[in-house]
């Protein structure tokens, strides 16, 4: 099945050399392409994709609030930031629920590995970023990170129900439910259902 990736990056060398990278190394993709803000939110209105790849400065940007809004538009949309700026930016735009990030300076095959393990398993953090993110101060209950539609699948989850069973419930596609106990189990930094029953039945 043809996975769609829109590059949303002002800077044209970085748009097409990305989009060569690709194409050479993953099967079965298309590309399109936003220069600034105002049109990435336009494209993600009328066409659905599987993967973004942001540039978190290019025109019009609103930084950490292109995460929400653009959640809001399409609200399984995997995101990715593709940035220059250092891992404890990157830090503030996945708290803020982004799937993963990729530095531009990273190489042709990190690129090409990042992409495709983040379209096989709804997030990718580099080891330098995963590093930083265990030693963030846990200042907040974990549940408190996951999104009102994250939380309704988390409770569903906690209460026994599989995989099929909540996305007939929540009228959502079996891909898209897969995608999001990915989010919840990296939000939570969990990798099993023991773990996610562990944290329901503590909940207050």
């Amino acid at each position: 099945m043809e996975k769609k990736i829109l590059i949303a990056d002002d800077h044209s060398v970085v748009r097409l050399g990305t989009s060569v990278i690709l194409q050479d190394a993953l099967e079965n993709v298309s590309i399109d392409f936003a220069i600034n803000y105002p049109e990435l939110k336009k494209k993600l209105r009328t066409e659905k994709f599987d993967l973004l790849i942001l540039d978190i400065e290019m025109e019009g940007s609103i930084y950490k609030l292109m995460i929400k809004e653009l959640k809001e538009i399409q609200e399984d949309l995997l995101i990715m930031i593709f940035s220059s700026s250092m891992e404890n930016v990157a830090i503030e735009y996945i708290m803020e629920g982004a799937e993963g990030y990729v530095s531009k300076l990273s190489n042709d095959e990190t690129l090409a590995k990042a992409v495709k393990y983040i379209l096989e398993n709804g997030h990718y953090y580099p080891p330098a970023l995963v590093k930083q993110l265990t030693l963030q101060p846990d200042k907040n209950d974990p549940v408190k990170k996951l999104s009102k539609r994250e939380f309704e699948v988390f409770r569903l989850l906690g209460e026994g129900n599989g995989n099929l069973e909540i996305a007939n419930e929540l009228k959502i596609q079996a891909g898209t439910m897969s995608t999001y106990k990915k989010r919840i189990y990296s939000k939570l930094g969990i990798n099993n259902l023991i773990d996610l029953f562990k944290i329901y039945k503590n909940l207050d």
